[in-house]
């Protein structure tokens, strides 16, 4: 199942999924097995894939839906994928983790900073959004204001929010439309997918990482360069 993982670069860093790779496409009843046999990890499935863009809205109303338009909606009455279909899979956040998401930048630069310190970061999906998903223990979404307030981020305009009780994230192998699959940038092992990290191991960094750039996004570009 190691095509699962993605690979992503910072400059001239290869930020390659630990572990080998084998060239085999792994199907969405293959992974639904893994999640829940191997570790243990709640899952849903949603609508089978399409070749259509993921919807930019999700109708269950969540700022910033990390799977729009994929699962269920309470009161939809939206039907179960055909059988033999290929439908999404879907972690539902807050029961085993929560999941905090922030850009595709500010995440490599602290995945980097964070295992070069020696954290030990759990599970990292990279969704074809743009943005990085990190797997920390569940509770964080509703602890989190507390949380940046603690390490003095409370008042800092951060692009960085937390997937926590009621909301879902696409795994992988789902395909967002036309965006493409979901991938593991570090996936899941022994060692952290039962437990993943506390999110104050985390949050600095990435607080820091988000914070930072921002301020490069708002420099005149004659600074930035």
């Amino acid at each position: 199942m190691d095509n699962l993982f993605g690979e992503l670069r910072l400059g001239h860093l290869r930020l390659a999924p630990l572990g080998a790779r084998r060239r085999t496409k792994v199907t969405a009843s293959q992974a639904v097995a893994e999640y829940t046999g191997r570790w243990g990890w709640t899952v849903a499935t949603g609508d089978p894939a399409t070749g259509t863009p993921a919807p930019t809205r999700c109708p269950c109303g969540a700022h910033r839906c990390a799977a729009p338009g994929l699962h269920p909606v309470p009161g939809s009455g939206n039907p179960a994928p055909a059988a033999g279909a290929e439908g999404s899979v879907l972690f539902p956040t807050g029961r085993a983790f929560d999941v905090l998401d922030v850009p595709e930048p500010a995440g490599l630069q602290a995945l980097v900073r964070l295992e070069r310190m020696g954290t030990q970061v759990g599970p990292v999906l990279a969704p074809p959004t743009g943005r990085l998903q990190f797997l920390v223990a569940a509770g964080t979404a509703r602890r989190l204001p507390d949380l940046l307030y603690r390490m003095g981020w409370d008042d800092a305009a951060l692009d960085l929010s937390c997937h926590g009780e009621g909301s879902y994230v696409a795994a992988p192998p789902t395909v967002l439309g036309e965006l493409g699959p979901v991938r593991w940038l570090r996936r899941p092992t022994r060692d952290n997918a039962g437990c993943p990290p506390e999110a104050r191991l985390l949050l600095g960094t990435l607080a820091y990482a988000c914070h930072r750039s921002r301020e490069r996004t708002a420099e005149p570009a004659w600074i930035a360069s």
